[in-house]
C-alpha cells in the first residue's frame, strides 16, 4: 500500500499543477504590463485664457454750442471747447486754430470793441454763432493840462535803428510754435512792487498819448525772473534795443506770447523749450528805463493784453 501513503494520488497532481498555473501570467500579459507601465502619462493643457479686452474710452459728448471759460472784457482772454465736427473756427472773421481736442483760445484788445462775433463752420454745413458782450477795461487815464510833445523817440540814431528792430519783433511773433501754456494757469514772472499799469493813459489836452502797454513791476537789478507759463524762445535780443533794451519773447502756443523788457542778462536762447517756474534771466534798465525794473507784456495775435488778467492778484512777495 505504499503507492497509496507515500505519494500524491495522480488526480491530486494534476489539479495543484493547473492551480499553479493558472498564477503564473502569460508572457505577453507581463510584457503588455511592462510597457503600459513605462509609458510615460499624457497631460492634456488648458488652453490659455483669453485676454480681456481694454475698456473703450467712452464716447465725447457731442456739443452743439461753445463751452467757454473766462470773462469777456478788453484786455483779457477765454480759453473754450469748440461744437463737434467744428471745421473752422472764426473770431471777429479772423480764423482761429483749434486743439485736436477741440480746445481753442481768443483774447480781447484793450480797445476792443463792445461786441465780438465767435463762429463755428461744422462739417455738416452748419454754422453756429456765439455773439459776445465786452466788458470795457477799468484803466488808470491821467488828464493833462498841457500840449502833447510827441514821444522821445525821435532821434537819429532811433530812427535808424528802430526798422530793423521792428522787423525782429513781427518775424519772432509770426512763427508757430508747439506748446500747451497757453493751457496753464499762469504765474507772475517776478514779485515786487508795482511800478506801472497795463492800459494806463495819458492825455494831453484832449490828445491822448500811447497807452501803457504792459505791466511794471519794481525790483533790484539782478533780481531772476521766471517763465509765466511753458514755452519756446521766439526772440533773444542779448545786444540792446533802442526801447526795450534786451528783449525776450516766449510763445505759449495758440498765437499767445510774453514780451520781457529792459533786462539785464538772458539765461535762454532762439528755440529753446522752456517750463513754467524756469529762470530766464535777470531784470534791468536796458533800453529806455528809468530805473530797474521788470516789464512784462503780453499778445494774442495783434491783440494787447493785460497780464494781471491772465494771471490774478499777486500774493506778497
Amino acid at each position: 500500500m505504499r503507492g497509496a501513503h507515500g505519494s500524491m494520488p495522480k488526480a491530486a497532481s494534476i489539479t495543484l499543477l493547473a492551480a499553479l498555473a493558472a498564477c503564473v501570467p502569460a508572457a505577453s500579459e507581463a510584457n503588455g504590463a511592462e510597457e503600459e507601465a513605462a509609458a510615460p502619462l499624457s497631460v492634456s493643457k488648458a488652453p490659455p485664457p483669453t485676454p480681456t479686452p481694454a475698456p473703450l474710452p467712452p464716447p465725447e459728448p457731442v456739443r452743439a454750442d461753445f463751452v467757454l471759460t473766462g470773462q469777456a472784457e478788453q484786455g483779457g482772454a477765454m480759453t473754450g471747447l469748440a461744437p463737434s465736427g467744428t471745421e473752422r473756427l472764426l473770431f471777429n472773421g479772423q480764423p482761429v486754430e483749434v486743439a485736436k481736442d477741440g480746445r481753442f483760445l481768443i483774447a480781447f484788445d484793450r480797445d476792443a470793441a463792445a461786441e465780438a462775433l465767435l463762429v463755428a463752420e461744422l462739417a455738416n454745413g452748419k454754422r453756429v454763432e456765439r455773439t459776445l458782450a465786452v466788458t470795457p477795461g477799468q484803466w488808470r487815464i491821467e488828464h493833462v493840462n498841457a500840449p502833447y510833445r510827441g514821444s522821445a523817440s525821435s532821434s537819429a540814431e532811433f530812427q535808424r535803428r528802430r526798422p530793423a528792430e521792428l522787423a525782429q519783433i513781427g518775424e519772432a511773433r509770426a512763427r508757430k510754435v508747439e506748446s500747451d501754456g497757453w493751457r496753464q494757469s499762469f504765474i507772475w514772472p517776478v514779485k515786487g512792487r508795482f511800478s506801472g499799469f497795463f492800459g494806463s493813459q495819458r492825455v494831453y489836452q484832449g490828445k491822448p498819448g500811447s497807452y501803457h502797454s504792459g505791466t511794471d513791476i519794481a525790483v533790484p537789478a539782478g533780481t531772476p525772473f521766471a517763465a509765466p507759463a511753458d514755452g519756446v524762445v521766439v526772440l533773444a535780443a542779448d545786444q540792446p534795443f533802442t526801447l526795450e533794451g534786451k528783449l525776450l519773447i516766449v510763445d505759449h502756443g495758440m498765437g499767445l506770447n510774453s514780451a520781457f523788457l529792459h533786462c539785464q542778462s538772458l539765461d535762454v536762447k532762439v528755440g529753446d523749450r522752456v517750463v513754467q517756474g524756469q529762470r530766464l534771466g535777470t531784470v534791468g534798465a536796458t533800453g529806455r528805463a528809468t530805473g530797474p525794473h521788470m516789464h512784462w507784456g503780453m499778445k494774442w495775435g495783434a491783440a494787447r493784453l493785460d497780464p494781471g488778467k491772465l494771471v490774478g492778484a499777486m500774493a506778497s512777495p
